[in-house]
């Protein structure tokens, strides 16, 4: 079946999710160091089609690329060499974090176990990748990939006209 993969770059850590073969719903998969990140996800594929990766892409609050994407432009030639022929969309990442630690809270986990940075890294890796699917979902033809929906939408937040 083919998946989606989630990808929350980093320079020491990378968080990466999944979706399921539908496409419809984004999984943490796994953390791992980012000199590792192309094996590890060799490796996954060894076992499983990729349809495409969706990476987040940092931002600062007035759109601009933000410091942290410098280490994201390096990675994505990077990625795409090693993956020829997969599509590769970015995905704009703000309050990711944010977002990840409020799962967390809402989810019940101990605050000593939301301290594990690792986790963060996967359930960002997870809402990047959901945020794509959503959007993906409702319009598959005329869905601009670099260009994400407001996250307030998504997150319990009114649509604004």
């Amino acid at each position: 079946m083919d998946r989606w993969i989630g990808i929350d770059y980093g320079r020491k850590r990378t968080g990466l999710a999944v979706s399921d073969p539908l496409a419809v719903f984004a999984m943490p998969l796994d953390t791992v160091h980012s000199a590792k990140i192309i094996d590890s996800i060799k490796n996954y594929a060894e076992n499983e089609t990729i349809s495409g990766f969706v990476v987040g892409y940092p931002r600062n609050l007035d759109g601009t690329p933000a410091e942290a994407a410098r280490d994201v432009d390096a990675f994505l030639p990077v990625l795409r060499k090693a993956f020829p022929g997969v599509p590769v969309s970015l995905e704009d990442e703000r309050f990711t974090s944010v977002l990840a630690h409020r799962v967390m809270i809402d989810g019940g986990m101990r605050a000593s176990d939301r301290r594990d940075k690792a986790s963060v890294d996967r359930i960002s890796a997870q809402i990047i990748l959901q945020g794509f699917l959503d959007r993906r979902s409702r319009t598959p033809s005329a869905m601009p990939l670099d260009v994400p929906e407001s996250r307030s939408t998504r997150y319990g937040g009114k649509k604004r006209k």
